[in-house]
C-alpha cells in the first residue's frame, strides 16, 4: 500500500517530462531507425530476446525512457541502476541475485544501467564475466561515446545502438501531446521557437514548456505565447559533452584547413560559450599552423604562439579576439602539410633503413686534431662560398642516395602555394631538379584525408 500511495504522489507531482514519457514503443517519437516497423532494436524488444546492448545518444533522445518499456514489456526481471551512485558491491550483488533467480526460477535478469561511462575499469570489469556467462543482460545508457568510455571487452560483448537527437518534427508532437494533456495550447511562434530551442532533446522541450506554462497561468491565460518561452528560457544551453568536446574541435581544425574563417570562428564561439579551455584551443592552433599552413606562410606559426601567449597574458573573455585574430589569419593562409609529410617520410627511413655513421667531413672534430694531425675531415664552410651555398652531402649516403640523382631521398617537398613557391625554387637551383620530379608534392598517400 506505501508503495502503491508513493507510486500516486509521484505521478501527481512529478516534472512535467516525467509525466509525459511514453509506455509503449508506438508513443516513441523519433528514432525510426531502431524503432521502426522491422527495425532491429523493437523487433528485439517485442519477442522479449533482447541481449546486452548499449543505448548511445545526447540527452533526451530515449535512452531511460526505452529501458522503462522494455521494463513493462519483459519477462525477465528488471533491475534499474545508475553508475553514478553504484559502486562494484552493488553489481556483485545483483549478479549474485540474478544467478540464483536464474537457478531457482528458470527467469533471467537485465540490469539497466544509467550513465555507464562513469563507471571505471574495475567496476566496469565486474560486469564481464555475468555479460559473459549470459547471467544478466546488459542495458547500458550513456551520452559519451562507448567506444572511448566504455572497456573494449564489454563492447565486444554487447550491441551499440546510437540514438540521435529529434527532429522539429518529432518534438513538436511531443510537445502538443503535453499541451493537449495539461489542457492548454500555444502560439504558433511560440511552439516553433520552443522546438528550436530545445536542439533536439525532448526532456529539454517539455521543461521549458512547463516552465511557459506556469507563466501564463499566473496571467490567466491558457495559451502559451512566444514571451513566455523566451522568459522560460532565458538562454539557449549548449550540449557540449566529451563527445561534443572531440567532435567540435575537429570541426574547427577540418574548417581552418579548408579556408573557411567563418565556420572557424563560429566554431571558436560555439567552443568558447560552451566554457571549453581556452588553453587547449590555442595549442590546437599552434599545431595546426606548423600541420596544415607550414612553409607556406611559416608567420602563421608566429600569430598562433602570440595568440596562445595572449590567453595566459590576457585571459578570457578578452583573449577570445586574440584566438580569433589567430583563426582569421590561418584561414585565410596558403596551405601546406609539406613540413608534417618530410617529417613523417624521414622517420619513416629512420625506422626502416640501416642507419649509417656519421659522414667523417660532418664529425666534431678536437681541437688536437685539426691544430696538430691537420685532420679536417674535409667540411666545406658554406660562408667561405659567394653563394653561401657548397652541395657536399649531409647524410649517410645509405640514406641520401646520390646527390642530383632521381636516386635522391627528398623527405621535404615545396608545394606551389605561398612562401614555398620561391623555396620550391631555390632547392632545385641548389640541389637539382632530378630528386624534385620523381614525385609530385602532394603525393603522399599517409595524408589523404586524415580523420583528425
Amino acid at each position: 500500500m506505501f508503495d502503491a500511495a508513493l507510486r500516486e504522489r509521484l505521478a501527481e507531482q512529478a516534472p512535467l517530462a516525467a509525466r509525459m514519457r511514453p509506455r509503449t514503443l508506438d508513443e516513441i517519437e523519433g528514432q525510426p531507425h531502431l524503432l521502426g516497423e522491422g527495425a532491429a532494436l523493437r523487433a528485439l524488444i517485442e519477442a522479449d530476446r533482447l541481449s546486452s546492448i548499449l543505448l548511445w545518444g545526447p540527452p533526451g533522445t530515449g535512452k531511460t525512457t526505452l529501458a522503462a518499456v522494455i521494463a513493462s514489456q519483459t519477462n525477465r526481471q528488471f533491475v534499474a541502476m545508475s553508475a553514478v551512485t553504484a559502486g562494484v558491491k552493488d553489481v556483485r550483488e545483483v549478479i549474485q541475485a540474478a544467478r540464483q533467480r536464474l537457478a531457482e526460477n528458470g527467469q533471467g535478469t537485465i540490469l539497466f544501467l544509467d550513465e555507464v561511462h562513469r563507471f571505471n575499469k574495475a567496476q566496469q570489469d565486474a560486469l564481464l564475466p555475468a555479460v559473459e556467462a549470459g547471467v544478466i543482460t546488459l542495458i547500458g545508457a550513456t551520452t559519451e561515446n562507448p567506444f572511448f568510455e566504455v572497456n573494449a571487452p564489454l563492447i565486444s560483448r554487447s550491441t551499440v545502438f546510437r540514438l540521435v537527437p529529434l527532429t522539429d518534427a518529432d518534438l513538436t508532437v511531443v510537445v502538443e501531446r503535453a499541451l493537449a494533456a495539461e489542457q492548454a495550447k500555444a502560439a504558433p511562434d511560440a511552439l516553433g521557437h520552443l522546438v528550436d530551442m530545445a536542439g533536439g532533446d525532448a526532456r529539454a522541450a517539455l521543461t521549458t514548456l512547463e516552465v511557459a506554462l506556469a507563466l501564463a497561468r499566473s496571467a490567466e491565460r491558457d495559451e502559451v505565447t512566444l514571451d513566455d518561452v523566451e522568459r522560460a528560457r532565458q538562454t539557449r544551453v549548449l550540449r557540449y559533452g566529451e563527445d561534443d568536446h572531440y567532435d567540435i574541435i575537429s570541426a574547427f581544425i577540418k574548417s581552418i584547413r579548408g579556408s573557411d574563417p567563418d565556420a572557424g570562428l563560429y566554431w571558436l564561439a560555439r567552443m568558447l560559450e560552451a566554457g571549453e579551455d581556452a588553453r587547449f584551443i590555442a595549442r590546437r592552433l599552434v599545431i595546426l599552423a606548423s600541420e596544415d599552413v607550414g612553409m607556406a606562410d611559416p608567420i602563421g606559426l608566429v600569430v598562433a604562439d602570440a595568440a596562445a601567449r595572449a590567453v595566459e597574458f590576457v585571459g578570457l573573455p578578452e583573449a577570445g579576439l586574440n584566438l580569433a585574430h589567430a583563426v582569421v589569419y590561418l584561414a585565410t593562409a596558403p596551405k601546406s602539410n609539406s613540413t608534417m609529410a618530410g617529417l613523417a617520410r624521414a622517420s619513416d627511413d629512420v625506422r626502416n633503413r640501416q642507419a649509417g655513421a656519421v659522414p667523417v667531413h660532418l664529425r666534431s672534430i678536437h681541437p688536437y686534431q685539426r691544430n696538430k694531425l691537420k685532420e679536417s675531415g674535409g667540411y666545406r664552410y658554406p660562408h667561405n662560398e659567394p653563394s653561401g651555398f657548397v652541395r657536399q652531402e649531409y647524410r649517410p649516403p645509405e640514406i641520401a642516395g646520390e646527390i642530383g640523382t632521381l636516386d635522391r631521398r627528398v623527405y621535404y617537398r615545396p608545394s606551389p602555394h605561398g612562401r614555398e613557391a620561391d623555396i620550391g625554387r631555390r632547392l632545385r637551383e641548389w640541389w637539382g631538379d632530378a630528386p624534385y620530379d620523381t614525385q609530385e608534392w602532394w603525393e603522399f598517400e599517409k595524408f589523404r584525408d586524415p580523420q583528425r
